[in-house]
C-alpha cells in the first residue's frame, strides 16, 4: 500500500451555503469526524488544506472574476451586473459568509496535494471536486475549479501525461472546458445522461482525449464495474499518466436525492481501488453528495480504500455517535434508516449490465487513449 495523506480544514465545520440549499449539510467535517472515530488516520497522515492565493487561482480563473468573489465575501452582496455575468449570487451559487474562502480552500487542498506528492503516493483532497466552475463564472455550486488548477500546475511543472476521472453523477463540464482540449490530458467522465448541466454526450470531441460516458437512470453496481473494467482501466493503462485525479463525488448513490442513479457506496470504493495504482501520483477529491449520511459513510470508505483499512460490518459506538449527530433539514431529506447509523457499507446493488452501458464501450476505446 502506497503512502496516503488526507487533507481537510476546520473551515467546513461552520460553513454552509445557507438553509434550504443542498449544501446546507455537513460533509467534510462529518467525514473527518467519522474517520477519527474509526481511528483510521494517524496524525502524520493529516494535512490542513491551505487557502489558495489569488495568483494560484489565476492559473485558470480570470483575475476580475476572482476579485468579484473576494468582494462578494467582504460585502455579502454582488452588484447586478456581476451577478448576471459571473453567476455569483445566482443560479444556485449563493453569497454566504465564506463564499471566497471556502472554494479557495477547496482549490488550495488539491493544489497543495501536488506538492505533498513529491514521491509516489495518494492524497485524498476531501474539500476538492468542484468540477463545474468555469474560468469566469460560478456554476453548479462551484466557484473555483480545483481539478483544472491542479492539472494545469502539473503540466506547467513538466508532466507530459496526466489523467482525470470523474465519478460524479453530473458531467464534469468545467474540467472538460478548462483543460479537455489539451492533448496531454486524458479526461473521462461517467455521469447520468440528460442530467444537469446537460452536456457530456458520448460523442468524442475532435482532436481531444475526452471520453464522456453518459449512463442511464438506474445505473447500478454491475454497470459501473463494467465501465471501469472495460473502458477506464484499459485507457489508463495505455496512457500511463504521471498524475491521476479522481473526482469522487457520491451523488450517484441510490440514497442521494440529486440523481437517478442507483449505486451502492461499495461500487465507488471498488472503482477507486481499481484505478488507485494506475499512476504513480494520485489525487482523489470529494465532489457532489447531498445526503449527509451517504456522503460521510461513502467518503470515509474511500479513505479506507486509499489507506488500507478494513470496512467493519458494524461501526463502533464512537462512529455511530457521529452519524447519529448529523441532520438533514431540507425538503429532499428523509428519515434515516437505522443502518445509516450502524454501518458504512450499503447493500450491494447488482443486476445485468444494461445495453445502453455496453453500447458505450466500443466508441470509448476506438483509437486508444
Amino acid at each position: 500500500m502506497r503512502p496516503a495523506l488526507l487533507a481537510g480544514a476546520e473551515l467546513y465545520r461552520q460553513s454552509s451555503y445557507g438553509s434550504g440549499h443542498p449544501l446546507a449539510i455537513a460533509r467534510v467535517s462529518a467525514t473527518l469526524d467519522l474517520i477519527a472515530a474509526l481511528r483510521w488516520c494517524d496524525p502524520a497522515q493529516y494535512r490542513v488544506a491551505p487557502l489558495a492565493r489569488p495568483d494560484q487561482l489565476a492559473g485558470f480563473h480570470d483575475p476580475g472574476y476572482i476579485r468579484v468573489v473576494q468582494r462578494a465575501e467582504q460585502r455579502q452582496r454582488v452588484p447586478a451586473v456581476d451577478r448576471a455575468r459571473h453567476h455569483v449570487g445566482a443560479n444556485g451559487n449563493p453569497v454566504f459568509r465564506e463564499v471566497y474562502r471556502r472554494p479557495a480552500t477547496s482549490s488550495g487542498a488539491t493544489l497543495a496535494a501536488l506538492d505533498w506528492l513529491d514521491e509516489p503516493g495518494v492524497v485524498y483532497s476531501l474539500p476538492g471536486g468542484t468540477h463545474h466552475a468555469m474560468a469566469d463564472r460560478a456554476a453548479g455550486f462551484c466557484y473555483f475549479n480545483d481539478a483544472v488548477l491542479a492539472l494545469r500546475k502539473a503540466l506547467a511543472g513538466g508532466m507530459a501525461r496526466v489523467a482525470y476521472l470523474d465519478l460524479d453523477a453530473h458531467h464534469g463540464d468545467g474540467v472538460e472546458a478548462g483543460i479537455g482540449a489539451d492533448p496531454r490530458v486524458l479526461c473521462v467522465s461517467i455521469h447520468e445522461a440528460g442530467r444537469w448541466p446537460h452536456s457530456g454526450a458520448a460523442l468524442r470531441p475532435a482532436g481531444t482525449r475526452v471520453r464522456n460516458l453518459p449512463v442511464p437512470a438506474g445505473f447500478h453496481d454491475a454497470d459501473l464495474r463494467c465501465l471501469i473494467d472495460a473502458v477506464v482501466v484499459p485507457l489508463l493503462r495505455d496512457w500511463q499518466p504521471e498524475l491521476l485525479i479522481v473526482q469522487g463525488g457520491c451523488d450517484a448513490l441510490a440514497d442521494d436525492p440529486m440523481s437517478g442513479l442507483a449505486l451502492s457506496n461499495g461500487a465507488l470504493w471498488a472503482a477507486v481501488a481499481a484505478v488507485r495504482d494506475l499512476a504513480p501520483r494520485v489525487i482523489v477529491t470529494g465532489g457532489g453528495g447531498y445526503n449527509p449520511w451517504a456522503v460521510a459513510r461513502c467518503w470515509a470508505g474511500i479513505w479506507a480504500t486509499i489507506a488500507g483499512h478494513q470496512i467493519p460490518d458494524q461501526v463502533p459506538a464512537a462512529a455511530q455517535a457521529v452519524l447519529r449527530g448529523l441532520s438533514w433539514r431540507h425538503r429532499l431529506g428523509r428519515e434515516p434508516p437505522e443502518h445509516w447509523f450502524t454501518t458504512l457499507a450499503d447493500p450491494l446493488r447488482p443486476g445485468p449490465v444494461s445495453a445502453a452501458v455496453r453500447d458505450l464501450i466500443a466508441p470509448a476505446l476506438d483509437g486508444g487513449p
